[in-house]
């Protein structure tokens, strides 16, 4: 197993990298699960109440939202289905995203460019191998009451689809969460990665302070929501609204002239307010989060040689 430099995300330590990209699906795993368990879902759950519900104010989504199930109604779909998203994608992302990254600076990228290279490669991977069916579902809980049957459950109104649709239709809106996730987290790690660099000035080798790493996440997290409008429009191809003039077959392109004619450009920002603050939260705990358990991990294993 050879030897090989780590991402200058963390500076001056050599490992054993084949092992440690392994334990990368375990961090991004146990990081993610924790971030949707905790903050996570609430801001998922108003964001994705304010994208399928786009006449609603940020105060009206919240008490609705409070009104469907209490405090509990804050955490709708976090199990199975978001606690089985998480687990999923947070692994095949800072694994896919470690991975590129490291071979991006490898063949000569800057730590920026590798960042937000290695951040659309994990955020198209993760899209196609775990969150298609996890959005859908979890959208289904928030919308279910939309749906013609509005007492059915979540796994009857599935089963119904895959009856009518097949695998297709539980998977429904699966290109518009890969172009979501290429963008996000492209710009994620990109944007956090190029703030760490003009914070570092004129020594770019200098080991950065954690107040330093956060505020680069913080940034990174608040800049990312400028793709709100392809999760507004992967909101409404999930939805069980089932309005007349909602278009049959809904692509990216039909399902965003439906948005405009109904709301019109307004309308593809609806739910950014949660979703910046959800954003700026999923990426400190996946970047600095991410970058501090890699580094503890990086330094057990360097002692262990």
């Amino acid at each position: 197993m050879s030897t090989v430099a780590v991402s200058p995300s963390i500076p001056n330590i050599t490992i054993k990298k084949k092992s440690f990209s392994w334990v990368n699906i375990a961090l991004g795993a146990f990081i993610q699960t924790a971030e949707v368990s905790t903050l996570g879902q609430p801001f998922e759950v108003v964001k994705t109440h304010m994208a399928a519900h786009r006449n609603d104010s940020l105060w009206t989504s919240i008490v609705r939202t409070y009104q469907r199930g209490g405090i509990r109604g804050f955490y709708q779909g976090l199990i199975p289905w978001a606690w089985i998203e998480a687990s999923t994608k947070g692994g095949v992302l800072l694994f896919a995203s470690s991975e590129i990254d490291y071979y991006s600076q490898l063949a000569g990228a800057s730590p920026a460019i590798a960042g937000a290279i290695g951040g659309m490669g994990g955020g198209i991977a993760q899209a196609y191998t775990t969150m298609g069916f996890c959005t859908f579902m979890k959208t289904v809980e928030v919308t279910r009451h939309k749906s013609p049957d509005a007492n059915a459950s979540s796994i009857k109104i599935a089963a119904d689809i895959f009856k009518k649709e097949g695998i297709v239709g539980l998977n429904r809106g699966v290109s518009a969460v890969a172009v979501r996730q290429m963008t996000n987290w492209g710009s994620r790690f990109g944007i956090s990665r190029v703030t760490e660099s003009i914070i570092r000035g004129d020594d770019q080798t200098r080991k950065l302070e954690n107040w330093e790493r956060i505020t680069s996440s913080v940034i990174g997290g608040a800049l990312s929501c400028w793709n709100q409008p392809i999760e507004v429009i992967r909101v409404e191809m999930q939805s069980q609204a089932k309005a007349a003039d909602r278009p049959e077959k809904m692509s990216i392109s039909t399902t965003a002239k439906y948005i405009y004619e109904r709301n019109g450009f307004k309308g593809f920002y609806r739910g950014v307010t949660p979703r910046i603050c959800l954003s700026v939260y999923l990426t400190t705990c996946m970047v600095f989060g991410g970058d501090k358990l890699k580094e503890y991990v990086a330094e057990r294993q360097k002692k262990a040689l």
